[in-house]
């Protein structure tokens, strides 16, 4: 039996600071550090995706991932983390099974989708700046 009283919160932010250090990781580390913004964006255009996406996606990993360190929105953060995940398992799709293919395989940015939606169900979980006084004012769930 899981007991929700000290399992679960443990659970949900050891969930929380490995999805948020991946995406940090794959966001500022990767895309704006190693690639640069213009080199992050000409990739998204040889894709056939509209340029500004790959700023956008940058940009979003990067939050989204400090958001989720933080455990800030991290309900939302995952759902609104979800579209980013679906367009890179669909764009791996034809490379195949197994993320150490060439190109990178499908089944990682899916299961990635899967944890997300995982997160979003189960909360912030323990530790989490949600609930507790931010900027000096109490949150909705730190009053109720």
């Amino acid at each position: 039996m899981i007991d929700e009283r000290t399992t679960t919160p443990y659970a949900a932010l050891l969930l929380r600071l490995s999805m948020g250090t991946l995406f940090l990781a794959h966001g500022a580390l990767l895309k704006l550090g190693t690639f640069g913004l213009a080199g992050t964006m000409g990739f998204f255009g040889s894709l056939g995706y509209p340029p500004i996406l790959g700023a956008v996606v940058a940009i979003a990993e990067t939050l989204g991932g400090l958001a989720l360190i933080a455990g800030v929105g991290v309900r939302a953060v995952s759902l609104a983390l979800v579209p980013i995940m679906l367009g890179a398992t669909l764009q791996h799709i034809p490379n195949g099974w197994v993320f150490s293919r060439a190109g990178g395989g499908w089944e990682f940015p899916a299961f990635w989708t899967v944890l997300l939606l995982v997160q979003a169900g189960l909360g912030a979980g323990a530790h989490a700046l949600d609930g507790r006084r931010l900027l000096g004012r109490r949150t909705a769930t730190a009053a109720a």
